[in-house]
C-alpha cells in the first residue's frame, strides 16, 4: 500500500473516483479566483483545520468535496468572512464494505482455507449490487489473528500480500462485466 501525504485526503467524486489531493490544493480550487483576496496563512490554516478534523477527529481518510466546502465555509465564516454554499456534490461516501476482522473471527475461519471460501463469498456479495468500488477493510487486525501473531512479522506481511493478490484476482475473475475499484485497508 502507497502512504497517503500527511497533508492530503482522498476526495470521493460522485462517480465513484478516489483521488488523494492535498487540503490546500482543494481549498484553492474551490475559492477560485478570491483566493488571491484572502490572507495565504489564513487559507493554509483552514485547509489544516478541515484536514484535521476529517483525519483526526472523525476518522475518515476520505470525504467528498461537498463535505469538505461545507466545513471550510464554517471555518471561513468563522474568520469574519462571507461564503457562498457550496453547489459541489455533498453525497456520502458509500459504506465500509467488509471487514476482514469479522471474516477471520471464529473458530471455523482461524484456519486459513476457510477464511480465503469466505473472503470470495465477501467479494461475490458485494459484487451482486455492481459498484463502482469493492470495499474490505480491517486487514492489518485480520491478517495478525490468521497469523497468531500479536506483533507484525515477516509471516504477516507475506499473508498480508497474499490476501491482497487473492482479492485482485477473484475480482479478476468475478467481475468480468463489472468495471470496479479495490479498496483494501
Amino acid at each position: 500500500m502507497i502512504a497517503l501525504k500527511s497533508d492530503a485526503l482522498v476526495f470521493a467524486t460522485a462517480r465513484g473516483e478516489l483521488i488523494p489531493c492535498s487540503a490546500e490544493s482543494v481549498v484553492v480550487e474551490l475559492v477560485g479566483d478570491s483566493a488571491t483576496q484572502l490572507d495565504p496563512q489564513m487559507l493554509r490554516e483552514a485547509a489544516s483545520a478541515v484536514l484535521h478534523y476529517f483525519k483526526v477527529e472523525l476518522g475518515k481518510p476520505c470525504v467528498t468535496v461537498g463535505e469538505f466546502a461545507q466545513v471550510l465555509a464554517r471555518i471561513l465564516r468563522g474568520f469574519g468572512l462571507r461564503v457562498r454554499e457550496s453547489t459541489a456534490d455533498a453525497n456520502p461516501v458509500p459504506g465500509p464494505g467488509t471487514d476482514l476482522r469479522t471474516l477471520a473471527a471464529g473458530p471455523a475461519a482461524s484456519t486459513e482455507l476457510f477464511f480465503y471460501h469466505r473472503l470470495r463469498s465477501a467479494l461475490r456479495d458485494q459484487l451482486s449490487v455492481r459498484p463502482e468500488a469493492v470495499r474490505f477493510s480491517g486487514l492489518r487486525g485480520c491478517v495478525q489473528r490468521l497469523a497468531g501473531a500479536r506483533r507484525w512479522c515477516k509471516r504477516c506481511q507475506r499473508l498480508q500480500d497474499h490476501i491482497v493478490e487473492y482479492l485482485r484476482c477473484c475480482l479478476d475473475r468475478e467481475s468480468r462485466s463489472i468495471d470496479c475499484l479495490l479498496i483494501v485497508r
